[in-house]
């Protein structure tokens, strides 16, 4: 008879995704939440697996259950919760019950503060090329996988393991679940602000999932991040073995970027420095798991980018629109960095929306600094109604010209403001990027879309 596990929060982006990998996997799947949004309704109802009504009901918790899987959205006075403790149900987080799935695969976990996507894309892109067999989680919906989870019999899963909470029961990183055979660091930068008070606190997060690297498992780690070359120095001489990995060498001409490797250049669709070094990572670890160089970079030169990361929504001989996800100090300054070292000779108009907790901190703002500096133009914008549900205080010009050491910083409050200042630029050798892990307010980019593809 098939398992019963009932999601205490399903409406999650990854919750709804493992349920329905569990779903095609033959279990049993209840679930219940208190709000469920698109896309997850949709594809929860299609299953047959949408809750009746919205809220908690502990008279679906019986001993008839095998488990439990709770979501972070849910609160620790959670009534369901509540009745399977009182029941004895086992309870898992999903970090727990993805470990509990693969104890017997081997686990390669893609962690640090940013790049975790992108690596974890590449990774799965090659292993898809080459029609290899694997299991796989990953924080976002990628093009071409039908789910963020899948679990199977595959020999291996590839893990996007982020350092943020696992549960309200269990206050640790996600990534200290998995157990990793294969950990790969991309690099640090604090974020997660409200979680993680002091930047050594955060760090330490890191420091501690090295230690868990097994005697016979691998860390791979990016040796031009300081940060992680910090604690590389700190784990001198391990039983476990290391690999560094940096830029890789590569050619830009024209706006396009060139691989160098040992059998000639190879045209990638991706660019930038932060790119350059998540395509070092991804073969790293795909030569751990037995794929040779070139059938790495045979199947890497039709990897288009992850989702929403250098995202092109127009373009014209003269001009390109990018949408990027890029929202802590980091990414920002990364992708800025890499959209204008690609086009030098064009002028970037850079506009970031501070939407997450942290960049919406006036006590945080000041880790900006000089993000924007490679930006002919830099605009902020503020979604006061997003600032007053996370009860802060709206920040004003002169403290985000501070925060960011940029003088000539504009900022707009409101959205009609600057879609108007956006469709009245000139976008002549000029390129235009869009920052945010928000969405503009469904700001319609119809107008600056036609613009650009009409620029000559």
């Amino acid at each position: 008879m098939s398992q019963h596990y009932h999601f205490i929060a399903i409406g999650g982006a990854v919750m709804h995704n493992l349920a329905l990998s569990m779903v095609q996997k033959g279990y049993i799947v209840t679930g219940s939440d208190d709000e469920i949004y698109e896309p997850s309704r949709t594809r929860l109802e299609k299953a047959g697996i949408l809750p009746n009504a919205k809220g908690w009901f502990p008279e679906k918790i019986h001993p008839g259950l095998d488990g439990i899987i709770l979501g972070m959205h849910a609160r620790i006075d959670n009534p369901e919760l509540q009745q399977a403790r009182a029941l004895g149900i086992p309870v898992y987080s999903f970090p727990e019950f993805i470990y509990q799935q693969s104890k017997d695969k081997t686990r390669i976990v893609i962690s640090g503060s940013h790049g975790k996507t992108s690596i974890t894309s590449m990774i799965l892109h090659v292993l898809s090329f080459h029609q290899l067999a694997f299991d796989y989680l990953v924080g976002a919906q990628l093009e071409g996988f039908d789910l963020m989870v899948k679990l199977s019999d595959a020999p291996i899963i590839i893990i996007e393991g982020d350092e943020y909470l696992t549960s309200p029961e269990d206050r640790r990183p996600k990534f200290f679940h998995y157990h990793h055979d294969i950990l790969l660091m991309s690099g640090i930068a604090w974020d997660h602000f409200n979680v993680f008070p002091t930047f050594e606190g955060y760090k330490d997060q890191f420091r501690q999932v090295i230690t868990m690297t097994p005697d016979t498992g691998v860390w791979i780690y990016c040796e031009e991040d300081a940060e992680v070359k910090t604690l590389a120095a700190e784990v001198s001489n391990p039983a476990f073995k290391t690999i560094p990995y940096g830029v890789h060498s590569h050619r830009i001409d024209a706006g396009k970027t060139y691989l160098s490797t040992a059998t000639g250049e190879i045209p990638l669709h991706i660019f930038g420095a932060h790119n350059l070094q998540n395509l070092s990572g991804a073969l790293q670890v795909c030569l751990q798991i037995g794929l040779t160089e070139s059938q790495f970079y045979q199947a890497i030169a039709s990897f288009k980018g992850a989702a929403k990361r250098q995202e092109v929504l127009a373009s014209s001989d003269q001009s390109i629109l990018y949408r990027d996800f890029a929202h802590a100090p980091s990414k920002l300054q990364a992708t800025v960095q890499a959209v204008k070292n690609q086009f030098p000779e064009r002028k970037l108009i850079a506009v970031q929306e501070l939407h997450t907790y942290s960049s919406l901190n006036k006590d945080f703002v000041h880790n900006y600094a000089h993000t924007f500096d490679m930006a002919d133009e830099a605009i902020i914008y503020l979604n006061p109604k997003a600032v007053s549900l996370k009860k802060l205080e709206l920040m004003d010009l002169a403290t985000l010209r501070e925060g960011f050491q940029r003088a000539d910083l504009k900022l707009f409050t409101d959205i009609q403001e600057l879609k108007s200042f956006l469709e009245n630029q000139n976008y002549h050798q000029t390129n235009l990027l869009l920052m945010s892990s928000g969405n503009y307010d469904d700001m319609d980019l119809q107008n600056i879309t036609n613009k650009i593809e009409q620029t000559n």
